[in-house]
């Protein structure tokens, strides 16, 4: 038995550890799921409205989603006014016991830290799976925009990077409906009407691979592809939600349609794989398992 997993079952049979929360990964590691009381509401403890009005032609504002860096040091949001938003953390956030009232809050908690303006619509945005803040090499997310090829920003200094280009036959900029990149980081791939096309991050421009995913007999996954979602446990699998009311399971490597998943009422609007026991699959209408 390794040292650590001694101290671990030593630990265990004193009592001072939840064997319930406790999950053994393929090489003998054990981590912890993290223990959630449900028995208490949540607590605001910092409030971001004012910088969210509408302003000039639009009319109303309204966020459209927020996604935590992979360090967790920050927060990435989109927005109707066609804004992406970078919200620091402080560093006395899992320590304040503080809290916001919004109706009597006189402004924000604290201003963006870093905003970008996006032309057009933002139709997706995802983080650089090692974005670390100790390394400003990693600190990228990229965007998705209505009309635009797939920009690279900088999340320190919210200047583009570069750009990922896909054309259709008219030669004319296809715009991306979702985005994900890989979890090594290594490929950044896109969703388009019934098509995958695949970009070496390392490599920006306009040279990418294109998969269908429909078959030669009409079979696989039509529709605009909504959404993606990678397994972060490096299981090399790849979940794709479609409007057409599926969702699907690709093969990393090559984009091997595996499966299709019917049943949902509607069309995907997001998915999520769960890496941790088992591999699941967790839509807005269904869970697969």
């Amino acid at each position: 038995m390794a040292e650590g997993q001694e101290e671990l079952a030593s630990a265990v049979a004193a009592g001072e550890e939840d064997v319930s929360c406790q999950v053994a990964d393929e090489a003998g590691c054990y981590y912890y799921r993290p223990s959630m009381d449900f028995n208490s509401p949540p607590e605001r403890i910092y409030h971001f409205s004012r910088q969210f009005h509408p302003s000039g032609n639009l009319r109303n504002n309204f966020l459209k989603g927020g996604k935590w860096s992979p360090d967790g040091s920050c927060f990435l949001t989109s927005s109707e006014d066609n804004n992406v938003r970078i919200f620091d953390l402080p560093t006395d956030a899992l320590y304040t016991t503080s809290t916001v009232d919004p109706a009597s809050a006189p402004a924000d908690s604290f201003l963006s830290a870093v905003t970008v303006s996006e032309g057009e619509t933002v139709y997706d945005f995802c983080w650089y799976p090692h974005m670390h803040a100790s390394d400003p090499a990693t600190c990228v997310f990229a965007t998705t925009v209505r009309d635009h090829p797939v920009h690279l920003w900088d999340a320190i200094t919210g200047k583009l990077r570069c750009t990922y280009r896909a054309y259709d036959a008219m030669d004319e900029i296809a715009t991306a409906y979702s985005i994900a990149f890989n979890p090594t980081g290594t490929k950044l791939f896109c969703g388009y009407n019934k098509s995958l096309r695949v970009f070496d991050t390392s490599r920006p421009g306009r040279e990418f691979s294109q998969y269908s995913t429909v078959t030669s007999m009409k079979d696989g996954q039509a529709g605009i592809i909504s959404c993606l979602a990678f397994n972060h446990g490096y299981s090399g699998l790849l979940a794709a939600g479609s409007y057409n009311q599926t969702t699907a399971l690709y093969n990393e490597e090559n984009a091997e349609l595996l499966y299709v998943l019917h049943g949902q009422e509607g069309g995907v609007t997001q998915v999520v794989m769960k890496w941790f026991a088992y591999n699941h699959i967790a839509t807005q209408w269904a869970c697969y398992a």
